[in-house]
């Protein structure tokens, strides 16, 4: 028996960009593939990724985990993740770069196994080279998925996209008179968008920190802890 189990584990072919695999074959060699840090099947396609710059990639993502991270520290009930396997439908498992869920009576859950299964309501993807994935194939399936809210960086271009999912369709949500675009998920989640394109973290967090202030976000704090203490 010993044997067997061994010889079936060699025999899983690894992951290789543009794979066409169902989710379980896809999950299947990933678990056997313990190098591999980041690989997502998007529309039943696999992307591998590849290694990352710091000021298209990695400081970007840092800026947008502080963002988030900050809004999880005043709202009890939702729930943050940073490159955590998402598990969609039958052809999708990506593996966005930070996503907000509410933890009770939202859209998604965490399976015995750990990981988050159908959509988060808000996804955010960092995109330098993979913007025609994220703005194409992945937009499609997290819109089919019915992510709530989904914001791509382009980081190339300098701007940020910021969708709402309204009648089947992602509308843009638009920046107000002072340049902030303001969740329609998530009350209180803030965003100056020109602060966090020029670095300038300490305007983002007190820009979010008004928001927060809100009796919206303290009415939408509140819905969260009676859902929680059921």
């Amino acid at each position: 028996m010993a044997q067997s189990i061994i010889k079936s584990t060699i025999n899983i072919p690894p992951l290789e960009n543009g794979d066409r695999l169902t989710r379980l074959e896809f999950e299947t060699r990933y678990q056997q593939m313990t190098h591999v840090k980041k690989a997502e099947l998007i529309e039943g396609i696999v992307y591998m990724g590849s290694p990352l710059r710091i000021n298209k990639h990695g400081n970007p993502h840092g800026r947008i985990m502080t963002w988030l991270g900050t809004y999880e520290a005043y709202t009890n009930g939702v729930q943050i993740g940073d490159n955590c396997t998402v598990r969609l439908d039958p052809e999708n498992e990506p593996q966005p770069d930070a996503l907000l869920r509410i933890e009770k009576g939202g859209q998604s859950i965490i399976t015995e196994d750990g990981y988050v299964e159908a959509a988060p309501e808000l996804i955010i993807e960092i995109a330098a080279s993979t913007v025609s994935i994220d703005l194409h194939d992945k937009l499609k399936a997290y819109r089919r998925n019915q992510v709530q809210e989904y914001l791509v960086w382009r980081v190339d271009d300098n701007e940020i996209d910021w969708f709402r999912l309204k009648e089947e369709k992602y509308i843009k949500l638009q920046a107000d008179e002072k340049g902030i675009i303001k969740s329609e998920i998530y009350p209180g989640l803030w965003l100056d968008v020109n602060s966090l394109l020029k670095g300038d973290l300490a305007t983002v967090l007190n820009v979010l920190q008004q928001g927060i202030n809100t009796s919206e976000h303290k009415k939408f704090a509140e819905e969260l802890s009676i859902n929680d203490s059921i």
